[in-house]
């Protein structure tokens, strides 16, 4: 069964525990700034196991220092869901491990 789309309100409510995350369109966003490119490479590895992991997986951008994720759910036709919501919240758990701000 296909993950059930949150309302602009519960994802804005949900993205208040999540800082630097955004809305964007129909996605939630964030970018994560790293103190080199290796540590940057580092936490796209982490995140690329988590979403693994979940079996949810994001748009996952590797910058020179910068890791950006994009992510909603394709199979609610694009929208956000708890899926995004629960992906969001376990790389920001594990983000600062890697000194991302």
């Amino acid at each position: 069964m296909p993950a059930a789309p949150l309302s602009q309100e519960e994802i804005e409510d949900r993205l208040g525990d999540l800082p630097g995350w955004s809305l964007e369109g129909d996605r939630i966003t964030r970018t994560y700034r790293l103190p080199t490119h290796f540590a940057a490479a580092g936490l796209t590895v982490h995140v690329a196991a988590i979403q693994d992991e979940l079996n949810h997986h994001s748009d996952l951008t590797l910058g020179y220092n910068t890791v950006t994720l994009r992510v909603n759910t394709h199979d609610a036709g694009g929208a956000v869901t708890e899926k995004d919501l629960d992906l969001a919240a376990r790389v920001a758990a594990v983000a600062a491990g890697h000194g991302a701000r």
